[in-house]
């Protein structure tokens, strides 16, 4: 799947965007995939960090590690357009659906907080700039002495 995307994109490249030069085209998978990498480990992390997570041996349902594991974040066109719904604004519906498309996402979305909220589990929302601030005000705890995450979630 890793090869069949690669080559989807070089393919587009060469053939709709006019790229005429192999090395042109590879340059440019290359600058769009390293600019989109550290936005999407940012993002990423935000949406995890300082939420609980569990060890491979004593783990309860997945509905209570998804609930309480993850949280999403208020919709953000740039955003959406980038890493679509699923990784912002659904975040939490993407973990209970993993494959659901972004577009069905966004409509179980008032279904899965109803239902949650219902349950009596959390259904965690945050903005970024308050997630920013958890960031800065707890690196050290979150990201210079928290454990290494095979001890966490173990090796898949």
């Amino acid at each position: 799947m890793i090869a069949l995307g690669l080559y989807s994109q070089y393919w587009l490249l060469i053939n709709i965007s006019g790229f005429r030069s192999v090395h042109g085209a590879l340059f440019c998978m290359l600058v769009c995939r390293a600019m989109l990498s550290v936005p999407y480990i940012h993002v990423n992390i935000f949406q995890h960090i300082g939420l609980p997570m569990f060890s491979p041996t004593r783990r309860p349902k997945r509905i209570y590690q998804m609930t309480h594991g993850v949280l999403n974040l208020p919709r953000n066109p740039l955003l959406d357009w980038t890493f679509g719904h699923s990784l912002i604004s659904c975040h939490v519906e993407h973990h209970l659906f993993p494959f659901l498309s972004d577009n069905m996402c966004l409509k179980v979305k008032p279904v899965v907080s109803k239902y949650l909220t219902e349950k009596k589990l959390p259904y965690q929302e945050d903005t970024y700039l308050s997630r920013l601030h958890l960031f800065f005000s707890k690196y050290q705890e979150l990201m210079v002495f928290a454990p290494p995450i095979t001890e966490l979630v173990g090796v898949q």
